[in-house]
């Protein structure tokens, strides 16, 4: 499906998600994430299929943040340099933070600015040995956004999460992989077939407590210890209403592997 510089594919139950305007290595346009948010309200049509999603970049590179040349939210001498950030940049990515399913990030190469943020946004962030990551703000004086001064010192710690945004320098693969960044990093070659290969194996697993997973790790950076508790038992009481819950209990006793339907 062709939506504004972007494509959606389905692999079975794996949805792949592409940001593609590869003349401008997929920077982010409005045209584009009207794309990204058409593609994701398709994605929800088929929410009783789609049991895990793909967010990759077509061509060679993930995205390389803003697109200044092109119709887009910040234009030197305007006061309100950041109002398509509420209007169109946070949508997207609330969509991703709230998605049914369990979310794979596929960085083919350079991820800076907002595509770093996109990146950060999956369950498990997967990267090609060859690409990077590049806070780049402070390189056209402005700051970090699209969530990045949330999701950074979470993830690495405050010192380096400054660091990266102040000096504004690549951060490779292999080292994100070093400091707890992302998950997994491949030879660009094997890059895809072991997404394929992931995405595959998290869609045949239990749909409905994967997603509630996902969800509880999100809420747990705001909740005290007490609330993170009892949306533990509610999460808990929603997982074990499911027929899911039933088949591996089941497989378990009979010492075979289970047969989940993400019901």
């Amino acid at each position: 499906m062709q939506f504004a510089h972007s494509t959606l594919d389905f692999n079975g139950p794996v949805a792949i998600l592409r940001l593609d305007h590869q003349e401008v290595m997929n920077a982010v346009s409005l045209d584009m994430l009207g794309g990204l948010v058409e593609a994701l309200d398709a994605v929800e049509d088929k929410r009783d299929v789609v049991r895990c999603l793909v967010l990759t970049g077509a061509g060679r590179a993930f995205c390389t943040g803003a697109n200044l040349q092109g119709r887009n939210v910040q234009k030197p001498g305007k006061s309100a340099a950041g109002a398509a950030l509420e209007t169109a940049f946070h949508p997207f990515l609330r969509r991703l933070r709230n998605l049914h399913c369990p979310l794979v990030t596929s960085v083919n190469g350079p991820a800076a600015g907002a595509g770093m943020s996109f990146a950060l946004m999956g369950d498990m962030i997967l990267c090609a040995r060859s690409a990077y990551f590049l806070q780049a703000f402070r390189r056209i004086g402005l700051v970090p956004d699209c969530g990045s001064t949330w999701l950074l010192p979470r993830l690495i710690g405050k010192a380096r999460a400054v660091e990266l945004s102040l000096m504004g320098e690549r951060l490779p693969a292999e080292k994100a992989l070093e400091w707890g960044l992302v998950n997994r990093v491949y030879d660009d070659s094997a890059l895809w077939d072991e997404t394929l290969k992931l995405a595959r194996d998290i869609a045949d697993g239990p749909t409905i407590a994967l997603s509630l997973i996902r969800q509880l790790y999100w809420a747990s950076e705001q909740n005290s210890f007490e609330d993170q508790l009892n949306l533990e038992f509610e999460s808990q009481r929603r997982a074990g209403a499911t027929e899911d819950f039933k088949e591996g209990v089941t497989a378990f006793l009979e010492k075979r592997p289970a047969k989940f339907n993400g019901r």
